[in-house]
């Protein structure tokens, strides 16, 4: 079982392998009860690793044990928390609720591990689209997400699969 964990100070660790940087949200990590829509916080907590995407323009599919899909275009995540059907999860475009466009045209998500943070169902406004993927230069802050470098990144999922969690410690 691949069990990494993240420290609050942006320090990633899989056992067995060198500690690797990450970049975490802007608004440092905080606690599962205190996360909040938009906050920029990246919460506290346990969670499973639930499936990558990938975008298949830029990369081959990476290898891994966890169910891997090809991104499209026309793929979205819904971030509306008055969305009574799909939010916290992936939408068409366009789509009628406010929603994330996963077809970017910077780097970040041509690689996204889809974390199972609030989706056991989604409790509105606890927060969305809180994903591990790809790391700004420079390991920017990003809205909630843990983001690692691209090698890291490819070099990590060679480990995962069903069984993986990654634990961000507060």
């Amino acid at each position: 079982m691949s069990h990494l964990t993240v420290a609050a100070d942006g320090v990633l660790v899989l056992p067995g392998r060198p500690a690797i940087s990450c970049a975490l949200g802007r608004s440092g990590v905080v606690p599962w009860a205190e996360k909040a829509e938009g906050d920029g916080a990246t919460p506290a907590g346990l969670w499973p690793l639930r499936h990558v995407f990938y975008r298949p323009d830029r990369m081959e599919a990476p290898e891994t044990r966890l169910p891997v899909a090809a991104l499209t275009p026309d793929l979205g995540w819904s971030d509306d928390p008055s969305d009574p059907v799909r939010y916290n999860a992936p939408v068409r475009l366009p789509y009628p609720h406010s929603h994330e466009v996963l077809w970017r045209d910077d780097h970040l998500y041509d690689v996204i591990v889809v974390m199972g943070i609030n989706d056991g169902p989604p409790q509105p406004g606890k927060g969305s689209a809180l994903f591990f993927h790809l790391a700004r230069e420079g390991y920017g802050p990003t809205e909630g997400c843990v983001a690692v470098a691209r090698s890291d990144m490819l070099s990590i999922l060679k480990d995962c699969g069903p069984e993986s969690v990654m634990e961000i410690g507060e």
